[in-house]
């Protein structure tokens, strides 16, 4: 049986280190979730600010990793519980990327939808890393709208 369990950064970033396939750990974070099966972790949600400072206008939050050791439905209920954290906070929108590659089948259980492809294969101008952060592929970004208008 699968369970939604608190995970510090520290934790979230040791089990991205260990089982993502093209992404490092990550600086910081808003919330983390994991998921467990029968007591072992089998899953993490780090969520953040946006990566783009255009997107990043104080109501939307990012899950910046999502990393699963292969357990079945284990993506599709930490995006669905990173919504809803994210809604409870009053947060208006979560968003999230895919490789072109990948899916998404897990978001669209969760009832995000994709909004597209987003951005390059690699980032440009004088913000450029000295070292790429993942695969030269084009991205699929996905969202859900959570709370329309703040109380």
């Amino acid at each position: 049986m699968l369970t939604l369990i608190p995970v510090s950064l520290a934790q979230a970033n040791e089990f991205v280190r260990q089982h993502h396939r093209h992404h490092k750990p990550v600086a910081g974070h808003k919330f983390s979730i994991g998921c467990s099966e029968n007591g072992r972790l089998c899953a993490v949600a780090i969520v953040g600010r946006p990566v783009s400072r255009y997107l990043d206008d104080g109501f939307t939050l990012e899950v910046n990793r999502l990393c699963s050791d292969g357990t079945k439905n284990a993506c599709s209920i930490l995006y669905a519980a990173a919504a809803r954290a994210a809604r409870a906070m009053g947060y208006r929108k979560i968003i999230t990327y895919t490789l072109d590659t990948e899916s998404g089948a897990s978001l669209r259980a969760a009832g995000w939808t994709n909004a597209g492809l987003a951005g390059g294969k690699a980032w440009t101008g004088s913000r450029r890393p000295a070292q790429p952060l993942y695969p030269a592929q084009m991205k699929y970004r996905y969202e859900k709208r959570l709370n329309e208008r703040s109380c």
